[in-house]
């Protein structure tokens, strides 16, 4: 459920940026995640994975989206943001969004999904860190999102 002040944001819309960015990021050579702030329905940042090509581990997109945001805007001002993101934060990115303060974050695919494919698992969710902070939406075009991962080639099958 997505908070009522953002009900009438173009959610598809902002995903399918996150989703484009995500795929940018494969082509560039690193793995297949990317992310937008909106303030107002607008789209004012964007970021897609640079983890590999910049050999820092700090580069997931919604980390630098929290740290551009935390320099940009005041708390009140995150606090009107919405980030959506190809994927669930990780418990590293979802730790700087929590001290960004954004007013929700909204995914595509969840980390439960991509612990089935990554082997990779987490046993810590982004709603979790976020509690109380940050309201915590998705799958949004989950069909979409997976497709992405399949393509990138660490998952086998969309069975």
């Amino acid at each position: 459920m997505i908070d009522t002040q953002f009900d009438s944001f173009a959610h598809e819309a902002h995903m399918r940026e996150a989703l484009k960015l995500a795929r940018e990021a494969v082509a560039r050579g690193d793995e297949p995640f990317g992310s937008v702030l909106v303030r107002d329905d607008t789209i004012i940042m964007r970021e897609s994975n640079h983890e590999i090509t910049t050999s820092d581990i700090r580069r997931h997109p919604e980390l630098h989206l929290a740290y551009r945001a935390c320099r940009t805007y005041d708390s009140d001002e995150r606090a009107e943001m919405v980030m959506y993101t190809s994927t669930e934060p990780c418990p590293m990115c979802a730790g700087g969004m929590m001290t960004a303060g954004f007013g929700s974050t909204i995914y595509s695919v969840g980390s439960d999904e991509i612990a089935e494919f990554t082997g990779n698992e987490s046993h810590i969710r982004s709603a979790d860190v976020l509690d109380g902070t940050t309201e915590v939406a998705g799958p949004l075009l989950n069909d979409k999102g997976r497709q992405i991962h399949q393509e990138y080639g660490w998952w086998p099958s969309l069975n």
